[in-house]
């Protein structure tokens, strides 16, 4: 019996706990919808009229600038924008005077969001965005992000640079991202337009600032866009990691030139002497206490002088022209030659010397012959 008790009491403590259990603010508790595996929560449901039959309470209005050479084009495309709005029942405005576009609400507005859509469709016409182009940010799937990079890069030369290379050549790397995103990208100025489903454009914006960062090239980042496609097709990797397929790029640093370090000059607490003034040098040359005529008269000998030493320096250039260019000294390496050449010369001559008086003895021997060696004797 006392066994079953605690058993009870252990399970209302229990039931007491789960209870208790509280939650942050009003919606963060539990639904019964929340484990329902029947339910997709990244699908977009495409919008119907008939969810707000009533229409809007409040008219929201939006506008935005757009610059002066998309004036022409603006007002040419504009019917098309303004036919396309009537379909959601928004409003839209031109105003040349002030270069602005407006959208607002209406009666038949039945879309509470289509209007952040259409906000969403000026700013892109007002980035140099084509008009057919544009309009397609008014369907649920596609959304759009304006990157904006001037900020990203101070020198301007390097941020063109930069720019460039998002680009490539023929614009053949911002092709290839499109491609891979499955978004539309437009660089403009110092922004750039992107529109597509959101997991491409958090794509668009991670390879456009590490770009302008100089922290992976374009290049890479499509090789790597590339690889994930292809794993993704395949459902056996669904649950694994994916980082021992991937390539992983090293930045290599360039060795940059070290700043001249400059000498630290010693401390003193005493302040550098103050420079004479025009008033001391005169009082110490004696300049100061001189009349005017003598003071004319030492100007103009200075000025003689000057002219004395220019006409001088002048003739010395004039006779420069006339002296006869300096004929070119032996180096080193020719007297060392010319050295040894004398000494050959001289063990030539003592070498001939003394065969020519080797000749001479041999020839006094041929001369002395003795008769009587050659005289037979009976």
């Amino acid at each position: 019996m006392a066994e079953t008790e605690e058993k009870l009491q252990h399970e209302n403590e229990n039931q007491n706990q789960e209870q208790k259990v509280k939650y942050k603010g009003k919606h963060n508790k539990p639904k019964p919808w929340d484990d329902d595996p029947n339910i997709d929560r990244w699908t977009v449901e495409k919008f119907e009229p008939a969810w707000n039959p009533t229409g809007m309470l409040e008219v929201s209005t939006f506008s935005t600038l757009f610059p002066q050479y998309r004036e022409k084009y603006l007002q040419d495309s504009w019917p098309r924008i303004e036919s396309a709005l009537k379909q959601y029942g928004v409003a839209c405005k031109l105003n040349l005077v002030e270069g602005s576009m407006t959208v607002s609400t209406t009666r038949k507005t039945r879309d509470p969001y289509i209007v952040v859509k259409a906000r969403d469709l000026i700013k892109l016409l007002s980035r140099s965005v084509p008009a057919p182009q544009a309009i397609k940010i008014l369907e649920d799937e596609v959304q759009c992000d304006i990157i904006k990079i001037g900020n990203l890069v101070r020198n301007k030369a390097r941020f063109v640079k930069r720019r460039q290379r998002l680009l490539g050549p023929n614009s053949s790397t911002l092709k290839a991202m499109e491609i891979l995103t499955d978004c539309y990208i437009l660089v403009q100025g110092s922004t750039v337009a992107a529109m597509g489903s959101f997991k491409g454009l958090k794509q668009v914006r991670r390879v456009v600032e590490e770009c302008l960062r100089n922290e992976i090239h374009p290049v890479y980042q499509i090789k790597n866009l590339m690889m994930k496609r292809e794993l993704a097709k395949d459902p056996s990797f669904a649950t694994e990691s994916w980082d021992r397929f991937l390539p992983t790029f090293r930045k290599n640093n360039v060795q940059q030139k070290k700043p001249k370090s400059k000498e630290k000059k010693t401390y003193t607490p005493f302040p550098p002497a103050q420079p004479q003034s025009k008033i001391d040098m005169q009082l110490e040359s004696g300049e100061y206490f001189m009349n005017e005529n003598k003071k004319s008269e030492k100007k103009w000998q200075e000025k003689q002088e000057k002219q004395t030493e220019k006409s001088a320096e002048k003739k010395r250039k004039r006779d420069e022209s006339f002296r006869p260019p300096e004929e070119p000294t032996q180096n080193s390496n020719n007297s060392n030659k010319s050295e040894e050449g004398k000494k050959d010369l001289t063990e030539l001559t003592q070498s001939l010397k003394s065969k020519t008086n080797a000749f001479k003895k041999q020839k006094k021997t041929q001369y002395q012959v003795n008769a009587e060696e050659y005289i037979a004797v009976a």
